[in-house]
């Protein structure tokens, strides 16, 4: 399953699957502010990617939320890994959305900023953290949206979404921002 949208001359696109088999010139991994591995997407990039990713992250030392870092990809297909921290969800009433749009917009910046030219997103902050994934779509869509209207630099933005029930939900998300 794939959804490609064209925003400018850049390309959204949509895929269902594993990001740590992404080729695109970096991947997103949705870490902890501590950059020490985790579970889920964060836990998968680790292991496929190998020691170096750690290393790197040790070197670095962490990364507040809303921010992003980049190390190497390690032994993944893509160059590099962009570490970002989306937030914990408690109620949505606690600046959540602004730091969840915080952490895509930095992760593109820094992609921008390597002169890197294709990245993929996992759904930031909707495992163990918590968000609800609808709302999560519509503002990592929002996000990605608006800056490829101001930025053509990189021409290929992939949200990799692990299960239907992701995918689902980031294309109705899609096709409500796009109608």
């Amino acid at each position: 399953m794939e959804t490609k949208v064209k925003i400018n001359r850049s390309e959204l696109s949509l895929v269902e699957g594993d990001i740590t088999n992404e080729e695109t010139d970096a991947i997103v991994n949705a870490a902890n502010t501590r950059l020490m591995g985790g579970a889920g997407v964060d836990g998968a990039i680790h292991r496929a990617g190998g020691p170096s990713i750690m290393e790197e992250c040790r070197k670095i030392g962490g990364c507040p939320i809303g921010q992003a870092v980049i190390t190497t990809g390690g032994n993944l297909k893509a160059r590099y890994v962009i570490h970002t921290v989306g937030p914990i969800y408690k109620d949505g009433n606690r600046g959540e959305a602004k730091l969840l749009k915080s952490a895509h917009l930095e992760s593109l910046k820094l992609a921008s900023a390597r002169g890197l030219k294709s990245i993929s997103f996992p759904a930031i902050s909707t495992g163990v953290y918590g968000y609800p994934l609808g709302e999560a779509a519509g503002i990592a869509l929002k996000t990605a949206i608006d800056y490829l209207k101001e930025h053509t630099d990189i021409e290929l933005i992939r949200f990799v979404l692990f299960g239907d029930k992701a995918y689902n939900a980031f294309l109705e998300e899609l096709k409500a921002i796009i109608d």
